[in-house]
């Protein structure tokens, strides 16, 4: 069963849009062109403003503008070129916290979690603001719950578990913890999924209640406290997803 399912970022890959007025300690050209490539940007016009990022590197290259048509490469769907314009950002400026939160992105968006985390790490070590560096531990959360979906889809329990115990260190994640839950009680590590799964009921958001309730009964079942068990299982019945489990389970412990 796949517990973590594809995320929506509307929160969390922040696109640091580089102010306009930035441009006056450009060649005046590129400046031109750069300002002119964010407001087709902001516009919805990507390859538009793809066009006027181009022009403007053909006179100066600035990390700035790399950057910015990293972004609208981006949202243009063109993540290999998108990823190749923020690592020519970070090139040019080592110490440019955004291009590296954006090439993390990148490489998330393009299923290199690894490569993603590795970024999102720069970000830490860089940054002194704390909003920044909550935001991307979130980002480094989701990267390794991925890494630890792949794991399990994979039939490596132990890599998966290890994956999934990052994720929570870095952002309080119910649907990994639900994960954890699961491993762990097929693990028979009872205390380990008791846990994991009052922690997913905890820092509940996008999960529902069934599957941490649910593998609270299985543990305590284990356990060999039956009242417990049937709380639990009579809580998750309610979750259509989990309740042929529960009908089973409590068939059992008539």
């Amino acid at each position: 069963m796949k517990l973590i399912s594809s995320v929506s970022f509307y929160l969390l890959f922040m696109l640091f849009m580089v102010n306009a007025s930035f441009a006056q300690d450009m060649n005046p050209e590129a400046g031109k062109l750069y300002n002119e490539g964010n407001k087709q940007l902001k516009a919805g016009n990507f390859e538009g403003a793809i066009d006027n990022y181009n022009k403007a590197l053909k006179i100066e290259e600035d990390y700035r503008i790399y950057y910015q048509r990293g972004v609208a490469l981006k949202k243009a769907g063109k993540l290999e070129d998108s990823k190749d314009s923020y690592e020519a950002c970070v090139k040019l400026n080592p110490d440019f916290e955004a291009g590296y939160n954006a090439l993390g992105g990148a490489y998330f968006s393009m299923g290199k979690y690894t490569d993603a985390i590795n970024n999102f790490e720069k970000v830490l070590q860089t940054s002194k603001n704390n909003n920044i560096k909550a935001t991307v531990k979130k980002n480094l959360s989701l990267a390794y719950a991925k890494l630890g979906n792949e794991a399990i889809a994979n039939g490596n329990s132990k890599q998966a578990i290890e994956y999934l115990n990052k994720a929570v260190e870095n952002n309080n994640y119910d649907a990994a913890y639900l994960s954890l839950a699961k491993l762990y009680s097929e693990l028979g590590e009872d205390d380990k999924c008791l846990q994991a799964a009052e922690n997913a009921l905890k820092y509940r958001t996008g999960i529902s209640k069934g599957g941490p309730y649910y593998y609270m009964g299985v543990a305590y079942k284990h356990k060999g406290d039956s009242a417990k068990a049937k709380e639990m299982f009579n809580q998750a019945k309610a979750d259509a997803t989990y309740r042929k489990l529960v009908e089973y389970e409590l068939s059992l412990l008539k």
